[in-house]
């Protein structure tokens, strides 16, 4: 399935940004981190929030965005080991459809 730059370029940059001021995420977000499983559990369980993106961040990391019909959205930072981070979540995410090339 193919993922449009913007949504790479966005989930990116919202990693970028935490990662590289991180007294300014810190006192703005208490990260919530668990396990892969039961993170994904609750999102789907609680706020019906399936898989939207998925991104590689180096070889230990990947990044996944899930998205629910009703516009709520999280950002989620995982490791191999299983752990996950909570990093970013709103409201008012639209998907936008890969345009044919030219």
């Amino acid at each position: 399935m193919k993922r449009t730059m913007l949504t790479r370029l966005m989930a990116t940059a919202l990693v970028a940004t935490s990662i590289l001021y991180p007294r300014v995420a810190a006192s703005q977000v208490t990260l919530a981190c668990a396990q892969h499983v039961d993170i994904v559990a609750f999102l789907g369980d609680h706020l019906s929030e399936k898989l939207s993106a998925v991104g590689k961040l180096d070889q230990s990391t990947i990044v996944e965005i899930y998205a629910a019909e009703s516009g709520n959205w999280t950002l989620l930072v995982s490791d191999v080991s299983g752990r996950s981070c909570i990093i970013l979540s709103g409201d008012s995410w639209e998907s936008i459809p890969v345009l044919p090339k030219a």
